[in-house]
C-alpha cells in the first residue's frame, strides 16, 4: 500500500504515509523523494500558491502498521496555533455536482459534526490531553497549558453549498486551497482570531478526483496562508466512490464507513496540529496516521458512525475513547 506522488508544474507538493513525508520537488524535471517534516504551507488568498503541504494523508487500504509505544510530542512552543483549544467546522460542498449524491455523503456529514459534543461522545475526550503554550518536546501537558476543550455544543459552525457553478472535475491542491480560502471569505472569518480555531473541510462531489484522488489517498489536511490569517481545511474527496472497504478497518462495512472515518481521522489532526507541522506529532506522523489500522463504531442517540482510532499518550496506544 502507498501514496502515489502527483505534481503540477511550477510547484512542490508534499504527501505524508504513515510516519514518512514524501516530498514531490519540480526543478528543471527533477523528482525527488526524500523522508522528513515538512512547514511551510500554501500561500494563497491574495497570492500565488507555491506549495501544499499535504499532512495527514489517509491511505486507501488497511493499515499493517503495529501499534507501538510511540509518544507524540508537541513541535512548537508558540503561545497559538499548535492546537484548536475550541474547535469548529465548517462544510464546503464544492460545486454543482453535488447535485447528485448517491451515498447521501453530504446529509451524513452534517450528522457527523452535529453529534460529535458532549458527554455522548466518548470519542472526541481523547484529544483533551493535547495542548499548546508549552516547551517544543512536551509529551504530556502541564495544569497551565492551553488544552484543547472537549465541545459542548455541536461542532458544525457553518455548511455552504457552493453550487453556482461547476467545481473543477480535477481540483489542483492549490485550487482546494483556494476554496478554503472563499469558504473563509464566506463565513465572513476575515481575521486570525477565529481561523485559529476553523478548519474548512472542501468536500468534493461524486464523480470528482481532487488532487487525483483516489490515487492512493482517502483524504488529506493542510493549511494555507492568506490575508485572512493562516486557514486550516481538508481535501475531502466523495470517498463512497470507492469500494466500502477501502477506507475502513470495520468489518462488512457501510457504504458511508469510509468517508466517516476518514473525516474523523482529518478532524482530530487538523485539532492536534492545525498548521503542519507546529502541533503533536511523533516523527512525521500525526494521531491519526499511527492508528490507521483501527475502526470502532461510535453511536450517539439514534446515529452510529465510524470513528477513527487516535494516538493517545495518556493511553500509550491507540484508542478509540478518551
Amino acid at each position: 500500500m502507498r501514496l502515489r506522488s502527483n505534481t503540477h508544474p511550477g510547484s512542490q507538493a508534499h504527501r505524508r504515509r504513515h510516519g514518512g513525508l514524501f516530498i514531490l520537488a519540480t526543478m528543471a524535471g527533477l523528482l525527488a523523494l526524500v523522508g522528513g517534516n515538512a512547514t511551510m504551507a500554501a500561500a494563497a488568498g491574495g497570492s500565488s500558491a507555491s506549495q501544499v503541504v499535504r499532512a495527514g494523508g489517509k491511505a486507501i487500504g488497511r493499515s499493517s502498521k503495529p501499534n507501538t509505544p510511540a509518544l507524540v510530542s508537541l513541535h512548537s512552543s508558540q503561545a497559538t496555533g499548535a492546537v484548536m483549544p475550541t474547535p469548529g467546522v465548517y462544510l464546503v460542498f464544492w460545486g454543482s455536482q453535488w447535485s447528485n449524491d448517491p451515498a447521501q455523503a453530504a446529509t451524513a456529514l452534517q450528522s457527523l459534526f452535529n453529534n460529535l459534543y458532549g458527554a455522548p461522545d466518548t470519542w472526541g475526550t481523547i484529544m483533551n490531553q493535547y495542548c499548546e503554550g508549552m516547551p517544543s518536546g512536551t509529551v504530556t501537558c502541564a495544569p497551565n497549558a492551553t488544552f484543547v476543550q472537549h465541545p459542548t455544543s455541536p461542532l458544525l459552525r457553518g455548511v455552504w453549498f457552493d453550487n453556482a457553478s461547476p467545481a473543477p472535475s480535477k481540483a489542483t491542491a492549490n485550487q482546494i486551497a483556494g476554496e478554503a480560502v472563499s469558504a473563509a471569505a464566506h463565513f465572513r472569518n476575515t481575521t486570525q482570531a477565529p481561523n485559529l480555531n476553523a478548519q474548512y473541510v472542501i468536500a468534493s462531489a461524486s464523480g470528482t478526483h481532487p488532487d487525483n484522488f483516489p490515487h492512493g489517498f482517502c483524504a488529506w489536511h493542510s493549511s494555507t496562508a492568506s490575508s485572512y490569517g493562516n486557514i486550516a481545511y481538508t481535501n475531502l474527496p466523495y470517498v463512497p466512490d470507492l469500494p466500502a472497504a477501502a477506507c475502513t478497518t470495520i468489518a462488512s462495512p457501510r457504504s458511508i464507513d469510509g468517508y466517516e472515518s476518514t473525516e474523523t481521522h482529518e478532524y482530530a489532526e487538523s485539532v492536534t496540529d492545525p498548521f503542519p507541522s507546529s502541533g503533536w506529532l511523533k516523527g512525521g506522523s500525526e494521531i491519526g496516521d499511527l492508528c490507521e489500522n483501527l475502526d470502532a463504531y461510535l453511536t450517539i442517540g439514534t446515529a452510529t458512525f465510524d470513528v477513527q482510532g487516535l494516538w493517545s499518550n495518556a493511553a500509550g496506544g491507540c484508542v478509540t475513547s478518551g
